[in-house]
């Protein structure tokens, strides 16, 4: 099982940028999946979710408006795009596979937003 994210970076406030998980080693369409973020000295905190199957998203309050997830089943890529970035989205962004009591991390990605 192996999830790796990709898309991090630095940028300025008010950019953009497009995370990826690229899933491999189990049936990732039968997963739910999320992204998370931990900031430095805090905690891990959910950013978005998608289900294995429809069209619900979630999303915390403060990315809402912002934030994107989606995901690509046949390529078993989960995506969050992310827009009019913010210096609070600074953080380590983690993918999360999910199904029954089944989790797997990704080694996270740094997303960093400065000017």
């Amino acid at each position: 099982v192996q999830l790796v994210e990709s898309g991090g970076g630095l940028v300025q406030p008010g950019g953009s940028l497009r995370l990826s998980c690229a899933a491999s080693g189990f049936h990732f369409s039968r997963f739910d999946m999320r992204w998370y973020r931990q900031a430095p000295g805090k905690e891990r905190r959910l950013v978005a979710g998608i289900p294995s199957v429809g069209a619900r998203r979630e999303y915390v309050d403060s990315v809402k408006g912002r934030f994107s997830i989606s995901r690509d089943n046949v390529k078993n890529i989960l995506y969050l795009q992310m827009n009019d970035l913010k210096p609070e989205d600074t953080a380590v962004y983690y993918c999360k596979s999910i199904y029954g009591s089944l989790g797997y991390w990704g080694q996270g990605t740094q997303v960093t937003v400065s000017s």
